[in-house]
């Protein structure tokens, strides 16, 4: 073969098919092709928002290798969404994963960097729960699990300050 094959597309009436697959594929931690069957569904259908949404957390679930490129896909594939409170919702999800992201790989100054990442997704949490539906209490969620990691990993603090550990003595 000596040039590169043409993408097919899919046909609209497979859509509903193909995000129950992009759902199996995250599920089975295969987020590429999970990522690679939204952007299919997208080509056909770009105001699908389940495919968005699908797209964006099948981004942000490739974050544990920190390629800034990724994160830069996320953000614009959340673009996309017309809806205010999912947009505050999912670009909190983008930073919260970020940020743990940067955890997970424990380079130099991770928690001081995971620190600014979590703060930023608080306040996308902070303003989509200002906007949330009724009895939508995901992005608390989302919040009280930031909460929670920044409470129990005393590495995770802001630029400048030290971690504190008692004297055993």
């Amino acid at each position: 073969m000596t040039s590169r094959p043409e993408l097919k597309r899919i046909t609209k009436e497979g859509v509903p098919a193909a995000l129950q697959k992009a759902h199996r594929y995250r599920v089975l931690n295969d987020s590429v092709a999970a990522e690679s069957i939204c952007l299919d569904v997208l080509t056909v259908d770009p105001a699908n928002v389940e495919a968005v949404v699908t797209h964006v957390l099948a981004i942000t679930d490739q974050f544990h290798a920190g390629h800034a490129a990724d994160r830069a896909r996320a953000e614009a594939a959340v673009g996309a969404l017309t809806d205010p409170y999912r947009l505050a919702y999912y670009q909190g999800v983008i930073c919260e994963r970020w940020a743990t992201g940067i955890l997970r790989r424990a380079g130099p100054r991770s928690g001081e960097i995971a620190h600014e990442w979590f703060a930023k997704a608080l306040d996308w949490y902070a303003k989509a729960e200002a906007m949330r539906p009724a009895g939508n209490d995901e992005a608390i969620l989302r919040w009280n699990t930031c909460v929670r990691i920044l409470q129990r990993e005393p590495g995770i603090r802001p630029r400048g300050v030290e971690a504190w550990e008692p004297s055993l003595e």
